[in-house]
């Protein structure tokens, strides 16, 4: 473990997922102003960004709680600021962090829920005369919803459809204060979405705009302006969802490997538990790591693991150097990146459950960390809901194929051909087989990077 490494563990130890929110918030705003990992990691130290959220994992001592609290500040908030802001609005993440302020990412709508994938209702409309944005939240629809870090947030970054002259040009990221003097900004409503089964040192809120008048340095700037009351785009790339999403990217790749944390984790003090609970046994009293089944699944979620593991690392790396070169990801990686937070999740959540039928009353007692799997649902619905993103893998699969680009892979080319003529009454119809197809073409993903 590097310097670095040990002295973020240091840092992170004492955090609890038993804190209230405000508590918990509060510790976050004291380690942001230690300055071990900076806002701008994210280009500057991808690899160490990812190392730091490994290190957050805890399956005993926090749940998800303040992990999504981190990935929240880091990755969806300073990160947004760092991928589409210009010049002075990434260098004023340096006065956030020294201040400890928190920020917020208010994508997620009630009527665009983890089911739904991408859609954007809320509007900042360009109003000429006042050179400013006018943010609503048009209908009930709208209202941002499970918005992390939204009760204690003082900034936030905003995904709202850019209207201009009347004129929608879809979603664009804001950045505007939450409060003032610790006091919500005019036309600011936010409430809370209640108790949750898990991470309740969480604050999640749902937040509504009701005409937020915003300064026009409020639009992230990097790849659009405002001049003369038009809209120009300011580089080649234009600004697009596959712009915006960027941070789900490197989400995705926090999130997938997070899963493999916790469950190697778990694995490892539930071992440590089973090597030394004697059993009885004719003639004998093995250690209940001794028993068949258990030693086969120890031995079988190493393996498992270990390939995945692999895999991740894989595509971190490659994800790392465009991000140090402020490029976009190109198709391959961002299927593969799909690929590791679906099998890392869903990985983790399987074998999480088969050890916890192996352990017995193990399993049911407080601070074990199978208190905390919660942190599994969690993640399954993180940074693009696991089943949209398996999806997309298959519509993909099978414009391939439509395309006579074959895989060779049997099952799959098979599966794609099932599902290439119809339309939706045949998707719908066949969903075992687009789920089977999305399956079929991760296990190629792994396999090619192994």
């Amino acid at each position: 473990m590097s310097d670095w490494a040990k002295q973020w563990s240091e840092a992170v130890a004492p955090i609890s997922g038993k804190w209230t929110y405000q508590k918990s918030s509060e510790e976050l705003r004291k380690l942001i102003k230690t300055g071990l990992l900076r806002f701008t990691d994210l280009t500057n130290n991808p690899a160490r960004f990812f190392e730091a959220h490994r290190l957050v994992v805890d399956p005993v001592k926090r749940g998800p709680g303040f992990w999504i609290r981190f990935t929240v500040q880091y990755n969806l908030f300073a990160g947004t600021v760092v991928g589409l802001g210009g010049p002075a609005q990434v260098k004023a993440l340096d006065d956030y962090q020294e201040k400890g302020q928190l920020g917020c990412f208010a994508l997620t709508e009630r009527l665009a829920g983890v089911n739904s994938g991408l859609v954007v209702e809320t509007t900042a409309t360009w109003i000429p005369d006042k050179q400013m944005f006018c943010l609503n939240t048009p209908t009930e629809g709208a209202t941002k919803n499970w918005i992390s870090q939204g009760l204690t947030a003082d900034k936030a970054v905003v995904v709202a459809d850019l209207i201009i002259d009347g004129k929608h040009l879809g979603p664009h990221g804001f950045i505007m204060d939450m409060r003032q003097n610790g006091q919500l900004v005019k036309g600011v409503e936010i409430g809370d979405m209640g108790g949750k089964t898990t991470g309740n040192d969480l604050d999640n809120a749902w937040i509504k705009y009701h005409q937020v008048m915003l300064p026009k340095s409020a639009l992230l700037d990097k790849y659009c302006k405002i001049e003369d009351n038009k809209y120009v785009q300011t580089t080649n790339e234009r600004m697009r969802i596959e712009v915006i999403g960027q941070r789900l990217l490197t989400g995705r790749v926090a999130v997938g490997q997070a899963s493999m944390q916790f469950a190697r984790m778990l694995y490892a003090k539930t071992k440590e538990y089973s090597d030394r609970k004697k059993c009885w046994s004719p003639g004998s009293r093995p250690a209940l790591s001794d028993i068949p089944q258990l030693r086969s699944l120890y031995e079988e979620a190493e393996e498992r693991m270990t390939k995945l593991d692999n895999f991740m690392t894989s595509t971190e790396k490659e994800l790392n150097i465009l991000l140090q070169q402020d490029s976009i990801p190109p198709v391959g990686l961002v299927q593969d990146i799909a690929v590791a937070k679906v099998r890392g999740v869903e990985e983790a959540i399987e074998l999480c459950f088969r050890l916890k039928q192996e352990v017995g009353s193990y399993a049911l007692m407080a601070d074990t960390g199978f208190d905390n799997t919660d942190f599994l649902q969690c993640c399954k619905f993180a940074e693009g809901d696991s089943r949209i993103l398996m999806q997309k893998m298959a519509r993909d699969a099978v414009k391939a194929y439509k395309k006579g680009d074959k895989t060779g892979v049997e099952k799959e080319d098979s599966l794609a051909k099932d599902l290439a003529d119809g339309g939706k009454e045949n998707w719908d119809k066949n969903w075992r087989k687009v789920f089977g197809l999305a399956e079929a073409a991760m296990q190629r993903k792994i396999s090619s990077r192994l």
